[in-house]
């Protein structure tokens, strides 16, 4: 689960309900992370030069230059001990600490079927005639669902719209196979890739952890390979999805010449909520069904296929902290009915998390004219106590197309002002919202479809998929983009209606 569920509650929220100001709160030693994570690839960094150095140099060389060089070395023996024993070990070094690029040949989201949608209408109707809320909570109910950013589109699965509710564990198997099961079979038939060449299989989802597991359905489903490496990720929230990307990343680099399948989802059947707490209830109001398939690929062939190269991960846990940790909780009202429970300090771990994800990427990512103004501002602040006006650096420069996890309006309304987007930029966010509701840890794939689908992304764009959830976590991913993406020749869940967006969303404080 994530901190924009909290952010709903309230349409005019209070200072202890918004993410911190990130211009008053930015910490020296976050930015000393990043700048860690470029002096731990700093010898590729400095041997990818060298290399090429030697090469252009040696290519300048005519026959008698090369024959001048043979008949001076092989006079000095020793010469050429010390200088073939250097090529051979700057060679090996930059073979071996050289990173395999990691390929993002295409990627699928799930679509329902029209008869799962469920506008606020239905949801009131279904509520009430549970049984299980009071008057009181089937107000708040509807009042979340005004101000939650959520369309009349959105979809729940079979198992929670029917009369009465149906929440077992065969219906739960049923959502995952249809959501999973239609995600992949779609990418399958857009990669044309044997499934039995796939070796990496991880699939997560939060909530939802069966025996045999969510990935052990998908190698039976498809007949995949006895030697698959395959992960199942369960209890992570909603920024899962990257967690598995990194995950595939580094498995990618030591299993080469193979493809590797990434699975995002939450299975909402089981966690429907029928309890009176009202911070429980706000799952029910905000997630909705819907998941993703990815297809990565660590094979030089398959670069002028592939839409994306992943550039950058950064991980952020703050789990280490108490208040951190328990944040986000799934455990039992005081009726015994299981929920999500969010603290008050959800907003505030949130915002920590996320400047510190965001002060660790940006020594990776940003123009170093940008990184200048922070770093001298920020020193000038912080060691030299001048009091100047803190440079919060401008993340438009380093990128193009921001995927912004949609969890809920407020927290998007306060990352737009934070980092200082404009409309257009969180446009792929707000419509996911609107569209298909905070489907947990795929939405970030139902964003970049989005800008897919709008003709939006060209070849050498840089998109920044950043996602937070229980843990507490906060996740981001770089890609670039290898080819323009022609809107035309695709297929997602949003070509057949993408005419009709954007579409007006009032913000929160125009709620009424």
């Amino acid at each position: 689960m994530d901190p924009e569920m909290k952010s709903a509650v309230s349409s005019s929220s209070s200072s202890s309900k918004a993410l911190p100001d990130f211009k008053q709160s930015v910490k020296l030693k976050y930015v000393k992370l990043g700048y860690h994570y470029l002096i731990t690839h700093l010898m590729y960094l400095c041997l990818s030069p060298l290399v090429v150095l030697i090469a252009a140099q040696l290519s300048t060389f005519s026959f008698k230059d090369l024959y001048l060089l043979w008949d001076h070395l092989r006079f000095n023996l020793v010469s050429v001990i010390i200088c073939s024993t250097l090529l051979v070990f700057l060679s090996t070094l930059y073979f071996l600490t050289r990173p395999r690029p990691v390929y993002l040949v295409d990627f699928s989201c799930y679509k329902p079927d029209d008869a799962r949608k469920c506008t606020r209408q239905i949801f009131m109707e279904r509520s009430r005639l549970t049984g299980s809320f009071s008057d009181e909570n089937l107000e708040f109910q509807r009042k979340i669902l005004e101000r939650s950013g959520l369309g009349e589109s959105t979809y729940l699965p079979d198992a929670v719209l029917r009369v009465p509710p149906n929440p077992c564990m065969a219906e739960a198997r049923k959502e995952a196979e249809t959501v999973m099961f239609g995600a992949i079979d779609e990418l399958l038939k857009k990669t044309r890739v044997n499934p039995k060449d796939i070796g990496v299989l991880i699939v997560n989802c939060s909530l939802f952890n069966p025996t045999p597991s969510l990935s052990a359905m998908v190698v039976n489903h498809y007949k995949l390979r006895g030697n698959i490496v395959s992960y199942n990720l369960g209890g992570m929230g909603c920024s899962a999805g990257l967690i598995s990307i990194d995950l595939a990343k580094d498995l990618l680099q030591v299993h080469p010449n193979t493809y590797a399948l990434v699975i995002s989802m939450e299975n909402i059947t089981l966690n429907w909520y029928f309890g009176n707490e009202k911070s429980m209830l706000l799952p029910n109001c905000l997630f909705r069904m819907g998941g993703s398939a990815v297809l990565l690929s660590n094979k030089n062939r398959d670069r002028r296929r592939s839409k994306y190269q992943l550039v950058h991960t950064v991980r952020t846990h703050k789990g280490s902290d108490d208040k951190c940790f328990a944040c986000i909780a799934q455990l039992e009202d005081g009726d015994g009915k299981v929920g999500v429970s969010l603290s008050k300090e959800l907003m505030a771990v949130a915002g920590d998390a996320l400047k510190t994800n965001i002060t660790t990427l940006g020594p990776l990512v940003l123009p170093m004219s940008e990184q200048l103004l922070f770093l001298a501002t920020l020193v000038g602040r912080k060691i030299l106590k001048v009091k100047i006006k803190p440079y919060i650096p401008d993340f438009k420069l380093a990128f193009e197309h921001f995927c912004i996890h949609a969890g809920g309006r407020a927290v998007l309304d306060e990352l737009e002002k934070n980092l200082q987007l404009s409309e257009w930029h969180m446009e792929p966010s707000r419509m996911t919202l609107y569209r298909f509701g905070n489907t947990s840890s795929s939405s970030l794939w139902y964003e970049l479809a989005y800008s897919e689908s709008k003709g939006r992304m060209r070849k050498g764009d840089r998109t920044w998929q950043i996602a937070f959830g229980s843990g507490f976590k906060c996740n981001s991913a770089v890609w670039k983009a290898l080819r323009t993406i022609n809107p035309a020749n695709e297929k997602n869940p949003w070509m057949d209606e993408i005419h009709g967006f954007p579409v007006d969303v009032p913000r929160v404080s125009k709620l009424h």
